[in-house]
């Protein structure tokens, strides 16, 4: 299965907000609705699909290290900066292994230099069980078939 396929299932909308907002903000966009992980934060000067990502986890590691201050900080103070994306062209196994390696839960999406969706580590997850169940089902059909 390619990233492609995820996207089309769950869609191309990625939640951003501006690196000069508050972590109080982001806490209350992430805690949504919707619910989620994470946040692009987008590059103003445009000249990279996206500046940065801001997880839950930049906001637990940052309250350990800056305490009650962290909510009045701003989000570009946080964030993920560098953080590896992914094309809509590469398959769920790579970014399995991509995921593990980088210790990212959320790959940016990136296609001709354009920010064109994001996936999770739930979003890999379910893509995998779905090709293992169409596996399965095709080798028990196959093995009923031959007997």
């Amino acid at each position: 299965m390619k990233v492609e396929e995820i996207l089309k299932s769950k869609g191309r909308s990625v939640e951003t907000i501006e690196a000069d907002a508050t972590i109080a903000e982001a806490i209350g966009r992430l805690n949504g609705p919707p619910q989620i992980g994470s946040l692009i934060v987008p590059d103003e000067m445009g000249q990279h699909p996206f500046a940065g990502l801001l997880t839950e986890r930049d906001i637990i590691r940052s309250l350990g290290k800056y305490s009650s201050k962290l909510l009045t900080m701003r989000v570009g103070d946080v964030m993920s900066r560098n953080v590896p994306t992914c094309s809509p062209q590469d398959n769920i196994a790579r970014l399995m292994q991509q995921m593990t390696a980088s210790r990212y839960r959320h790959l940016p999406v990136v296609e001709r230099g354009q920010l064109v969706g994001l996936v999770s580590i739930g979003d890999v997850v379910k893509g995998r069980i779905q090709e293992m169940e169409l596996e399965t089902n095709l080798l028990r059909d196959l093995y009923i078939a031959r007997s």
